[in-house]
């Protein structure tokens, strides 16, 4: 095939899939969430969580490599590699807006709603729904603790937050070694760099998980508590199902620089995938700002 020639795929089963996978896990979170029966909603969500992630997965696992196979066998044109930059951009860009949708409700919630509840602004009328409600941010006592109640404490952001900070920004460093390894040629260096992300990656939803388990457990935070527990887990939960997406992206090429792939010229999946965790990276610095210690 000729390099100057631009390689069009033939029909594939992959984008329905996956799109029947995402609507099993959605349904499956949102039924887990709102319980819709007594019935229904705790262990069907979970069983339809559970199908629709193992099946988004196996899809992953084929479509990946249905790309590698067309990759090596050198259907890829110096256009078509131009394509994967501006597909990964806007991806990207996609996942930015994505994000500064749930930070924008954040900052919304914070500056306006919650100081309207409590009679402050030009809309302070709205403290004679709630009257005596004091607005204060984290929102410890909501307007209607009986429905849902405050938390008793937060999360302590020097501690797992910190801790957590401390390992993905070192994981942007050791992502970043292991890709200038690679333009050296230094193999061995690129296996060692990329498996220390991701153990750091692996290292960082441990903690994650296991600050939930306190917030639910000993702290009364959870999603019931009031507009601060919504928006602490939707943006950290959110961030969680990132990192585990991009640390699973990490082992995919970890496993391909083994079997040797990557080339100091020809390296986008690598770079791609790069971008991809520094971008999770940059997303928690502001979770820890935001959410965290402001």
């Amino acid at each position: 095939m000729s390099t100057s020639s631009y390689y069009v795929p033939e029909q594939s089963r992959w984008p329905i899939l996956a799109s029947i996978a995402l609507f099993l896990m959605a349904y499956g979170s949102g039924t887990m969430i709102n319980a819709l029966s007594a019935e229904t909603g705790g262990g069907f969500g979970l069983l339809m969580l559970l199908a629709g992630a193992l099946g988004m997965g196996l899809i992953l696992l084929g479509w990946f490599g249905n790309v590698i196979h067309e990759s090596h066998e050198g259907l890829y044109s110096p256009q078509m590699d131009r394509s994967f930059r501006w597909g990964m951009g806007w991806f990207i860009f996609s996942e930015i807006m994505f994000f500064a949708a749930f930070f924008g409700t954040l900052f919304y919630v914070r500056t306006w709603a919650v100081p309207w509840l409590g009679g402050e602004g030009d809309k302070g009328v709205s403290n004679m729904l709630w009257q005596g409600f004091s607005a204060q941010w984290p929102l410890m006592t909501t307007p209607d603790q009986a429905v849902f109640p405050g938390p008793k404490e937060v999360i302590d952001p020097w501690h797992i937050p910190l801790l957590n900070t401390i390992l993905l920004i070192s994981s942007s460093f050791t992502v970043t070694l292991a890709h200038k390894a690679l333009k050296l040629g230094l193999r061995s260096r690129i296996v060692f760099w990329l498996a220390l992300t991701i153990v750091l990656g692996g290292i960082f939803l441990y903690f994650q998980a296991y600050e939930y388990v306190l917030a639910y457990n000993e702290l009364g935070l959870t999603l019931n508590s009031g507009i601060y527990g919504a928006t602490f887990f939707i943006l950290t939960g959110f961030h969680g199902m990132h990192v585990t997406l991009g640390t699973l992206m990490l082992i995919i090429i970890w496993l391909r620089v083994l079997k040797g792939h990557f080339s100091a010229e020809k390296h986008f999946g690598f770079e791609a995938v790069a971008w991809y965790w520094h971008f999770v990276d940059v997303v928690w610095v502001g979770l820890f700002l935001f959410v965290y210690i402001l």
